[in-house]
C-alpha cells in the first residue's frame, strides 16, 4: 500500500479530525442561543421596559385625579358665586322695598297721638297744647332713634354745604348785630340723616 491510500482510512474513520468543523447542532453552545433562550432574552427586555414606565403612568393618573378635583373645586366656586350674586339682588331688591320699616314703626305712635287728639270733641286750647307737645316729643324721640338730626344754625358762620341763603341784609341793622357772614334768622330748619343732608337750612345772612 502506498503512503496516500493508508491516509485515507484514517481521515474517514476519523471525522472529528478533519480540516473542516461538522455543522452546529440546535441546542448546542457553539450553534448560538436556543430559541428559548431568544424567548427569554426578548421577554426580559420587555419587563425593563415595563418597569421604566410604570412611574409615568402613575403620575399621569395621579394628575388626572387632581384635575378632577380642581374641576370640581372651581365649579363649587362657580355655583356658591352665583349664589352669593343672587341672595345679594334679593337683600337689595328688599331694602328698596322695606329699608324705612324700622322708620315708619317708630311713627306708629306719633300717628296713634295725633288720632287721639282728634278725638276729643270739645277740646281746649290748653289740651290741645299739651296733646301737641307730647306728640312732639314722640317725633323727636323717633328722629334721635333714626339718627336724624336738625339743622339750627341761628347765629352761626354761614356753611353752603349745610345752609341755603335766601337774602342778606346788614349785619348791624338787627338787634343784636351779627358779624359778617353769619345766620341771621333760620326760615326753615335742616336736617341731616347720620352725616348727609336731608334738608338744607333756608337762612337769611348778614352782609359786610
Amino acid at each position: 500500500m502506498t503512503d496516500e491510500q493508508s491516509a485515507k482510512p484514517d481521515q474517514a474513520g476519523r471525522p472529528g479530525q478533519a480540516g473542516q468543523d461538522p455543522a452546529p447542532q440546535p441546542g448546542s453552545a457553539a450553534g448560538g442561543a436556543q430559541p428559548g433562550s431568544m424567548a427569554g432574552a426578548v421577554g426580559g427586555s420587555g419587563d425593563g421596559q415595563g418597569t421604566a414606565s410604570a412611574p409615568g403612568a402613575d403620575r399621569l393618573a395621579e394628575l388626572e385625579v387632581q384635575c378632577a378635583e380642581l374641576k370640581d373645586q372651581y365649579l363649587r366656586a362657580v355655583a356658591e358665586t352665583e349664589n352669593i350674586r343672587r341672595r345679594g339682588q334679593e337683600e337689595v331688591a328688599k331694602a328698596h322695598k322695606y329699608g324705612i320699616e324700622s322708620f315708619a314703626e317708630a311713627l306708629l305712635p306719633v300717628r296713634d297721638s295725633l288720632e287721639l287728639a282728634l278725638k276729643v270733641d270739645a277740646p281746649s286750647i290748653d289740651n290741645l297744647k299739651e296733646g301737641v307737645e307730647a306728640t312732639l316729643r314722640l317725633m323727636a324721640a323717633v328722629f334721635e332713634k333714626n339718627r336724624l338730626f336738625e339743622i339750627d344754625p341761628a347765629g352761626h358762620k354761614f356753611d353752603p354745604n349745610l345752609h341755603q341763603a335766601i337774602s342778606t341784609v346788614p349785619g348791624a341793622s338787627v338787634n343784636p348785630p351779627v358779624s359778617a357772614n353769619h345766620v341771621v334768622t333760620v326760615l326753615q330748619k335742616g336736617y341731616l340723616i347720620n352725616d348727609r343732608v336731608l334738608r338744607p337750612a333756608l337762612v337769611t345772612v348778614a352782609q359786610a
